[in-house]
């Protein structure tokens, strides 16, 4: 007996981005690697990757997420 059950029907109103095939699905369509969500709002499952590639220019530019040694130097 399986511990978890496959979802294989999305809940009304959940929104997914797959990247994949490079679209809007309502539902779990394809499996969980391959996609971004849930997202509340078809619009936002369509900006999926705009808000991916914000995200990820904001991580890249804070301090906290940096190894830098504690004197707040690198240099050696």
């Amino acid at each position: 007996m399986a511990l978890f059950k496959k979802r294989t029907v999305g809940k009304p109103g959940e929104w997914f981005y797959c990247l994949e095939h490079k679209k809007v699905e309502e539902g779990p369509d394809c499996p969980a690697k391959d996609r971004f969500g849930p997202y509340a709002s078809r619009q936002e499952a369509q900006h999926a990757m705009e808000t991916a590639r914000e995200r990820n220019l904001q991580w890249e530019n804070d301090a906290r997420w940096h190894d830098a040694p504690a004197g707040g130097t690198d240099d050696d």
